[in-house]
């Protein structure tokens, strides 16, 4: 590229499609085209392609080493940091290799990569680069001259080098100038010249306001926000936006986390918004919103990204890149921001020409103004213009200013928001009412088709309906009229996501598996899993993954180990879950210890164990040394049984066998004893002999055999002739009738087996051997061991909040070995899942259970532990809630006190918790005195509490507690002690404001007045009328401390008068005045007469009526009647004077006239008629009938809903519908394709009410094309079409 390729975005939009249509790369490797919205890109192949610079390959490095600077002697480390830990790095200096040396020292670790320069030369100072696959990237290395070396000491070729030194500084400081220069551009300058101060001073309910801050593309940023809830009564909520709409809870995701904190020490929320891998677009303003109840506050800072600037790894192509929230790269729109702003950061420095203009700016902006859009460019590269976005934005708004909209009265708003699953109605003026607008989506047309978008026209007005918003939706408008069209965004907010079914709490082993399920509200909502407050993400070892089906979302921990125990949380933008996975050491459990043998030889022993886990293997010992297989030892492992077998038994097979289960630190031994049996010389008759050790009832000598196992007495008997053996138990031979005993007498042996030993089996069992020679008895003790049973149902003593102290009582049966403890378990009531809460058996009966959620109810149940196992659970507990005491009522202070009695208020507890608040109760103390005395019986609900029968002049401490289910709390307590008695308070009236004027009420209205007063010690109340006292049969009248009543059920007129109230205590009084005026409707008026009649007219007088109703008259009404049909007519109301004259009576006609009085309340009951009628004589008239001109009604036919487009499927019926006007009625004809249809059977034409219907019987695809209705009449014609489509039906076998 030669140093003309200099490329300059203009900031117009039209302006950059003008600017994109044309070559922006110059060699023509790169064409850019725009149209709209929606932007493409296509790279033509030219021979000059494959001549591209490095810029526009990707680079390698996340960390790129930085030029330094070192003086003489020093050690210099350059850094890098690669994206693959496998890439090769390579480090040059001067374009040459570098390879390890006492020099230079490279290092790799990871995808960490170094080169250390040691002792630093003048000679080190030269250009150094870094290559990693395709990425090259140089930097330079600076050497600074000691300060105590002398000009003489100076080596010869230094000046050689100074001389390159100070040709390079004036470059390097001319480009830091030009880009200091556009920066200062770029920055809004503040009206003083100076930067603008960016500081917030602390209002409202921040205590830390968000500030502004700068951060680098690919970089991560904090902004804290902090608020004081000590003054707030519940959690306060905040909102974070960008600009003026975006709401940015929806947006969480990748690069934008939301989190929250709260301190409970220092009550003061933190909120946190952290932006991750920040991009350019993500610059600009943002705000800040926290809403409490009736407060409200707010603040807005800056976030300003700047970009990378980077000569060697730049990519052009990722200059175009897309505005999109979620990440993808083929969402949202193209931003060119980054080229408008760096358009020189990636030319090469040697290529940059900054040329000074020294004309005016005024000829600049006159040659901007007159020039066509494509010259712009070329004159900002000749008189040096580095802001040219900046001007175009200045002359957009000139021209803009001077040229005014034609075909639009009022445009679209830049931007609207609406909430998923809402309607959005645009709205625009346009100037002509008849012209047709279009409507574009994201530079497409949008068609009318279905009940998605609905297109209005309402005189000037243009309306786009947009129903069932969806994030589809959430795109770009624009309304097009002829050549001008104005655009807006519309921006779809999704609805808070709630959480249908929650987490649960989970215990597992080491190893298990854990999936932590719960169901949202929305089918494919975005959910944020955190454990201990930490977001879980996706790594490359697979330790967590994610699971979304439908509504439900799992979280998955392959292996769970130690470390994933912990609180993990499952957050929406409407709500969060949260569960305690606990993961435990797995312990194995011995079922069956080996045993210790006795045998003979030649015998057969066999060593037999069982443990809990059949995926245990183990390793077995004689004397420690490992037992090897062969053709008479037999080693056998099925499910959870270990079996070691010695057939043939010998002597040297007599030893300590071990069973070492792999990776348990424990053991199983048992020893076997090789019997030798002496054969001496005998007689041939031998009496026989029981040879047993374990003969009696002594622990030494009892057999303990496990219920369920078997039980095997092999007894080693002699004689000569072979004895019989009978087996006793209780004074009863045991014979083999229940299938679960065997006996069995074999040549020395008598062995007596129990198939599942049961408790019954436990006693003491005699053996009988007889021959002739004589016989011999033994016993044997055998003891049946069990689990024990399990305990009884627990008992709840206390709660916490987050704990329950639980006791149990031992079981019945403790299955004949000691209890060495017991095992818990926990479940949420509404859960299937029990949770352990210990794994080493727990020696006491009381527990306390800590580590619960606040109130969520629960259930506990208990297992009881012997040396044999672990007994089946007891029943469950009644359930219960971890429930804390509620904080200290707030605002206790004395509301009024009198001699005996005192009244006490206060307001309701802060924080309430999850129990209900059962009452207050209230105590007080005598100063002095250690001992607080109820003030009354039990609980109040209410918040105010009179004390009464307390003794005058006593100084008593009074304070307050509220109850829950877990107890009182902290008691709220007055300042200080308070003296029993009255302080005299003044008398005064409150009249309320409708009483301080006449109250005028109707005869038989009711009169229910409540005067509140004041004053202490309770004053005396008196009523009076007239100076007269109130007599009760007249006027009810109560009084309380603080109110009388003034209570009339059904008034009179008599009551009408001024009523006077006094309220005094002692020698201080205070009044007032109530003035009631009970009024009634008047009577009728008097002396009604005709006093003169002319032509068609008659004049009526009258007097006014003697009672009015106690209030004035608002006027007559004055009626008239035919005498031949008395029918009566109103001929005025509300008539002021008392007379009047009728006019436009009829001539022949006789007539009678009557009035009525009128007053607040009505007319009166009675009207006053006259004596004597009234003839209207008849006179000579000619009457001349009027003449009108015929009104011509006639209009021309005009449809007023047009046919739509239509798409049937073939074989069901279809109608056309549409509706006309016109008088006379039109005639109707149907066409399809130009043809007359009237006449065809096929087709059915209807007609109601000006709808005219076309159905269209079972169409097939040849009934498709153009349908016309022509309407007809006088005055002229009208014509509606429209297309419809038949599509055929698929055929079952083609969808199968």
């Amino acid at each position: 590229m030669g140093a003309a390729a200099v490329v300059q975005w203009p900031s117009h939009r039209a302006e950059i499609v003008r600017c994109l249509e044309r070559w922006c790369y110059v060699e023509g490797a790169l064409l850019l085209k725009a149209k709209d919205r929606h932007w493409s890109h296509a790279v033509e192949e030219s021979p000059s392609f494959n001549k591209m610079p490095e810029l526009l390959k990707k680079t390698a490095f996340a960390k790129k080493p930085k030029t330094q600077e070192a003086a003489e002697g020093a050690t210099v480390v350059f850094e890098a940091e690669t994206e693959k830990s496998d890439a090769k790095v390579k480090w040059q200096r001067n374009a040459q290799d570098i390879a390890g040396s006492d020099k230079y020292v490279i290092t790799a670790e990871g995808n960490k990569h170094s080169l250390t320069v040691k002792d630093v030369t003048h000679q080190d100072a030269d250009v150094y680069a870094v290559i990693a696959g395709g990425s090259k990237v140089k930097f330079d290395l600076k050497v600074l001259p000691c300060q105590r070396e002398t000009p003489s000491e100076v080596p010869a070729d230094a000046p050689g080098e100074s001389n390159v030194s100070q040709e390079q500084r004036p470059a390097a400081s001319t480009h830091a100038s030009t880009e200091e220069q556009s920066k200062a551009h770029d920055a809004p300058p503040s009206e003083d010249g100076h930067h603008p101060d960016t500081r917030q001073d602390l209002t409202g309910l921040f205590t830390e306001k968000p500030q502004s801050g700068e951060v680098a593309v690919g970089g991560n940023i904090i902004f804290v926000a902090k608020v004081n809830a000590e003054s707030l009564l519940k959690k306060p909520t905040i909102k974070w936006f960008k600009g003026k709409w975006m709401d940015l809870a929806s947006k969480s995701g990748k690069h934008l986390q939301l989190k929250e904190s709260y301190d409970r020490n220092t009550k003061v929320h933190t909120f946190e918004m952290h932006i991750l891998a920040a991009r350019a677009n993500f610059a600009g303003a943002y705000r800040c919103e926290v809403l409490s109840k009736d407060k409200f506050d707010s603040c807005n800072f800056q976030l300003v990204v700047h970009e990378v600037c980077a000569t060697e790894g730049f990519d052009i192509r990722a200059a175009f890149r897309r505005t999109s929230i979620d990440g993808k790269e083929d969402s949202g729109e193209l931003d060119f921001s980054t080229l408008l702003r760096k358009r020189y950061s990636f030319i090469k420095p040697s290529n940059r020409a900054v040329q000074v203009n020294s004309e005016s700016e005024s000829d600049i902006w006159d040659l901007l103004s007159h020039a066509p859009a494509s010259e712009y460019e070329k004159i900002a590269f000749q008189h040096g213009i580095t802001d040219l976005r900046g001007m175009l934005k200045r002359l957009k708004k000139m021209k803009t200013g001077e040229k005014k909209s034609a075909a639009f009265l009022k445009k679209l708003d830049p931007a609207y928001q609406v909430t998923k699953g809402h309607k959005k109605k645009l709205a625009v003026e346009v100037a002509n009412p008849d012209v047709d607008v279009k409507w574009l989506k994201n530079g497409q047309e949008i068609q009318p088709t279905g009940s998605k978008y609905i297109f209005e026209s309402v005189g000037n007005m243009r309306y786009l309906t947009i129903n069932h918003c969806s994030l589809a939706d959430d795109a770009a408008y624009c309304c097009v009229v002829g050549q001008e069209k104005c655009t807006t965004e519309l921006f779809v907010k999704e609805p808070p996501v709630q959480i249908v079914k929650n987490l649960e709490d989970q215990m597992v082993m080491k190893g298990e598996r854990v999936e932590l399920e719960c169901e949202v509200s929305e089918e494919g909502a975005n959910v944020k899993w955190e454990k201990d407050g930490v977001e879980l993400a996706r790594d490359e070892s697979f330790k967590y993954r994610f699971k979304k089906d439908g509504c439900k979302h799992v979280l998955i921990i392959n292996e769970a180990t130690k470390e994933d125990c912990g609180h993990y949380r499952v957050k929406t933008n409407g709500g969060e879950s949260m569960a305690e996975l606990m993961v435990q050491e797995k312990e194995l459990e011995v079922y069956q210890s080996i045993a210790d043998l006795t045998v003979k030889a030649k015998d057969q022993a066999m060593f037999k164990c069982e443990v809990s886990d059949e995926n245990v293997r183990g390793t077995w010992y004689k004397n420690g040394v490992d037992v090897k297989p062969n053709a008479r030892i037999n080693i056998t492992h099925i499910g959870r049984i270990h079996k070691l077998t010695i057939d043939n038994v010998k002597p040297e097979d007599e030893g300590d066998y071990t069973f070492v289960p792999d990776g348990y630190a424990f053991n199983l031994s048992a020893k076997l004893n090789f019997l030798e049996v002496k054969i001496d010389y005998v007689p041939r008759q031998d009496p026989p002999k029981i040879h047993l050790d374990c003969m009696g009832q002594t622990a030494e000598s009892t057999i303990v055999v496990v219920a369920g196992n078997k039980l095997r007495l092999d007894v080693p008997i002699t004689g000569d002739p072979a004895p019989t053996v009978v087996w006793t138990k209780g004074g009863k031979v045991i014979t083999e009738g229940d299938g679960r005993v065997h006996v069995e007498t074999t040549k020395g042996h008598c062995i007596f087996t129990i198939e599942g030993a049961e408790r019954q089996d436990e006693g003491m069992y005699s053996v009988v051997v007889r021959n002739p020679a004589g016989e011999d008895t033994a016993d044997i003790n055998v003891k049946v061991v069990d689990v024990p049973d399990p305990p009884q149902a627990p008992r709840v003593l206390s709660v916490g909040e987050d704990s329950c102290l639980v006791q149990w009582d031992p079981p019945l049966f403790d299955g004949g070995q000691p209890i060495i403890g017991y095992v818990l378990e926990r479940k949420k009531k509404k859960s299937y899942r029990w949770m352990r809460l210990n794994f080493d058996p727990y020696i006491e009966t009381t527990y306390e259970a800590k580590r619960m959620i606040e109130g969520v109810e629960y259930e506990m149940r208990v297992y009881a532990v012997n040396s044999i196992g672990m007994s089946r659970h007891s029943p469950a507990s009644q359930p219960f809630v971890p429930v804390a005491p509620t904080s200290q009522p707030i605002g206790l202070c004395v509301d009024g006190i009198s001699d005996t009695s005192i009244t006490l208020k206060w307001r309701a507890p802060e924080r309430i918790g999850s129990a209900e608040l059962e009452g207050y109760g209230v105590e007080y103390c005598k100063e002095g005195t250690d001992e607080w005395i109820p003030a009354i019986q039990g609980l109040t609900d209410r918040t105010s509490v009179m004390i009464r029968e307390l003794t005058t002049g006593d100084k008593l401490q009074f304070r307050v507690r509220a109850f829950n289910m877990a107890g009182p709390s902290a008691p709220a307590t007055l300042a200080q002690p308070v003296t029993i008695r009255e302080i005299m308070q003044r008398p005064k009236i409150w009249l309320p404001r409708n009483l301080r004027q006449t109250l005028m009420k109707k005869v038989g209205d009711t009169v229910n007045l409540v005067i509140p007063f004041q004053g202490k010690p309770r004053p005396k109340v008196a009523w009076s009328k007239d100076g007269k006292p109130l007599n009760s049969t007249f006027v009810s009248v109560r009084n309380s401390e603080t109110d009388t009543i003034f209570f009339i059920r059904k008034t009179e007129r008599q009551h009408s008068g001024t009523y006077n109230l006094q309220v005094h205590i002692e020698n201080v009084e205070d009044t007032a005045k109530v003035m009631l005026q009970v009024v009634d409707v008047p009577g009728p008026p008097e002396a009604l007469k005709a006093t003169d009649v002319w032509g068609f007219n008659v004049a009526l007088d009258w007097k006014p009526p003697r009672d009015d109703g106690n209030c004035e008259l608002t006027g007559y009404s004055i009626q008239k009647a035919d005498k031949k049909t008395m029918e009566w007519f109103t001929v005025l109301d509300q008539y002021r004077r008392t007379n009047c004259v009728v006019s436009d009576l009829i001539m022949g006609n006789e007539y009678v006239f009557r009035v009525f009085a009128i007053n607040l309340v009505g007319h009166s009951p009675e009207p006053c008629i006259t004596k004597d009628s009234v003839y209207i004589q008849k006179t000579g008239l000619d009457y001349k009938s009027p003449t009108y001109k015929d009104i011509n009604f006639s209009e021309a036919p005009k449809f007023t809903h047009p046919l739509m487009n239509r798409s049937v499927i073939c074989g069901y019926n279809a109608t056309l519908s549409c509706s006309v006007r016109g008088i006379p009625k039109p005639k109707v004809t149907w066409y399809k394709n130009k043809m007359d249809i009237t006449h065809e059977a096929k087709y059915r034409m209807l007609s109601k009410h000006g709808v005219l219907t076309l159905e269209i019987r079972k169409p097939c695809p040849f009934d498709g094309g153009v349908y016309m209705c022509k309407a007809i009449n006088d005055s002229g014609e009208d014509v509606v079409e429209c297309k419809l489509e038949v599509r055929s039906q698929i055929a079952k076998e083609e969808k199968k």
